[in-house]
């Protein structure tokens, strides 16, 4: 039975983070329409100098071709550096344990894993990676792959609301503007709340300190010190939560007590998963002149958040059935009778866990407080369910929010089919040419998902810490949460394997960029279907200092 504490943290986690909507949701459409927004005279020199730097200038505009060369170039130079750091860290700085370098196969599988704002990890950061590598590769791409899905989104954007030129924005601009206006100061705040909190983020060298009682390891010889990890953790913490990213400093994500030690850094980590995707929703209403557009969308997006999280908090609320047939006590304490506490945070509880569990899953985020693999069983199906949608229930930064507009297209065509009525969405026409990209992108999931599911299995590959039904839930999960660009697993599967590591990276590679590209069709084809071959604009060609924008042009 859910206490009235555990309701009241409910209530006040969505209830702040649905205050929040307008306000951040109104602070980024300004953004996106080049508007005064308070930080302009800081940042302003910053963002003349990255046009400078990409070749191009904020009244230069691509159409959805250039537009997607640009997004696919920029992601695949942020994928070849991660791989590289991977190999390269032992002769790198900032590697004061002496690292060595990541095996190929799982450098692939980490750098397509970041640069798809997937992040899954097939590794244990304070046993893997340098200091140099979490700050330079994975960190940068947490803010740039995060980018890229709102740039998109707002590209989506643009092609619904205006009706007469051929471009829909310059994907420089819209990544820079995603970056420096709103991930950066978002991210530097929750940063300061986190340190705040106790959350490290230094450069020292692992610290062994002594144990205040001895214990024995598997081979029983006495262990008499434990050893510490550091490192820059805090300023990871903020955007992965912020960037929908999820990858974690440490290798139990935010359940280890250096990346979330308080109640309080848990209640903003939290907050932080959710809140750009929600606060998008208002920001497409305000792009295309129509709020109610997107209070609609927030409206379906809660509708089915809701009930999926009150199944996950009441199912581990309500424990396993056999094992309280069994007689085994589960209560963590007095404040937290009863329930499924195995492999969560005592500083967290249940609620917290679950909700952690839901909201990571809906936000295409990945992040973890507690270990999905020991949940119950329709509590552990909640987040799989909620994968498995595609995450479109709030979903990644930008790409939740162009996903569910992809829903809305098919939902419209159908609609529009039974009643007989040429299908529109906002005016637009929905035909033939929609409707195949539409479906690109609906399909492409479920066949990275099930396909490399299909083949691991036929092909035996292991990993399994369970047989049966569960150990098939394990495979699914992690072919589903990459295969939807999550990144959170059912802990028990070992997929550190040179087959897994490729696979997964391929499903990672599929599922991201068949959906931009196809996305990125919709928002041009519905951007030029009104215009004459003779009144199509034409956007110029970059100057030539930058060979990359030459060949985007």
């Amino acid at each position: 039975m859910l206490t009235a504490n555990g309701w009241l943290q409910l209530a006040l986690y969505l209830g702040v983070l649905l205050l929040l909507v307008k306000p951040l949701g109104w602070y980024m459409a300004r953004v996106y329409a080049g508007e005064n927004i308070g930080l302009n005279r800081l940042l302003s020199p910053v963002e003349r100098l990255f046009y400078r730097l990409f070749g191009t200038r904020e009244d230069i505009e691509q159409n959805w071709k250039q537009y997607a060369v640009a997004a696919l170039l920029f992601n695949a130079l942020g994928l070849l550096v991660v791989y590289g750091l991977l190999r390269l860290q032992p002769w790198l700085p900032l590697n004061p344990e002496g690292l060595p370098a990541a095996d190929p196969d799982l450098a692939f599988n980490t750098a397509v894993s970041f640069a798809s704002n997937t992040n899954w990890q097939s590794y244990g950061g304070e046993f893997t990676l340098s200091y140099l590598t979490q700050m330079l590769g994975l960190n940068v791409q947490n803010f740039l792959s995060a980018a890229t899905g709102m740039a998109v989104l707002i590209a989506l954007i643009r092609g619904l609301r205006r009706r007469s030129a051929a471009t829909i924005g310059n994907f420089w601009v819209d990544l820079t503007r995603s970056t420096l206006y709103i991930l950066l100061p978002l991210a530097f705040i929750l940063a300061l709340v986190q340190v705040s909190q106790g959350v490290v983020q230094n450069f020292n060298a692992y610290q062994p300190v002594p144990l205040v009682e001895p214990v024995t390891d598997a081979a029983g010889a006495p262990v008499a010190e434990q050893i510490l990890p550091g490192g820059p953790a805090a300023s990871q913490i903020a955007i992965k939560q912020l960037g929908t990213n999820g990858g974690g400093f440490f290798n139990v994500n935010s359940a280890h007590p250096y990346e979330n030690p308080t109640p309080i850094s848990n209640f903003f980590e939290m907050l932080a998963l959710l809140l750009i995707p929600a606060a998008l929703t208002y920001t497409f209403g305000k792009m295309v002149g129509d709020t109610r557009q997107g209070w609609a969308v927030l409206a379906a997006m809660t509708l089915v958040f809701v009930p999926l999280l009150l199944t996950a908090v009441l199912n581990e609320q309500a424990g396993t059935p056999v094992l309280a047939e069994l007689g085994a006590d589960l209560t963590a304490s007095e404040s937290q009778p009863g329930g499924n506490m195995v492999d969560k945070e005592a500083r967290f509880g249940i609620v917290n866990s679950a909700l952690w569990a839901t909201a990571t899953t809906a936000a295409s985020n990945g992040s973890v407080n507690s270990m999905h693999d020991a949940y119950t069983p329709l509590g552990g199906l909640v987040p799989l369910f909620l994968m498995q949608l595609g995450e479109v229930i709030f979903g990644g930064v930008g790409s939740g929010l162009y996903g569910m507009l992809v829903f809305a297209i098919i939902a419209v065509f159908v609609a529009g089919l039974m009643v007989g009525r040429t299908p529109e969405y906002l005016g637009k026409k929905i035909e033939a040419f929609e409707m195949k990209m539409a479906a690109i992108v609906i399909l492409i999931p479920p066949i990275a998902v099930l396909g490399f599911t299909a083949l691991a299995l036929a092909l035996n590959l292991g990993g399994f810490q369970d047989t049966g039904p569960h150990g098939f839930s394990e495979i699914l999960y992690a072919y589903t949460s990459q295969g939807n660009n999550n990144g959170s697993a059912f802990a028990g599967f070992g997929f550190d394997q040179p087959l897994h590591n490729t696979f997964g990276g391929l499903a990672m590679l599929l599922a991201r960029y068949w959906i931009i590209v196809p996305t990125l069709a919709i928002a041009g084809r519905w951007r030029t279907r009104s215009l004459s071959r003779r009144g199509r604009a034409r956007c110029p060609p970059p100057r030539r200092c930058s060979l990359c924008c030459w060949l985007v042009w």
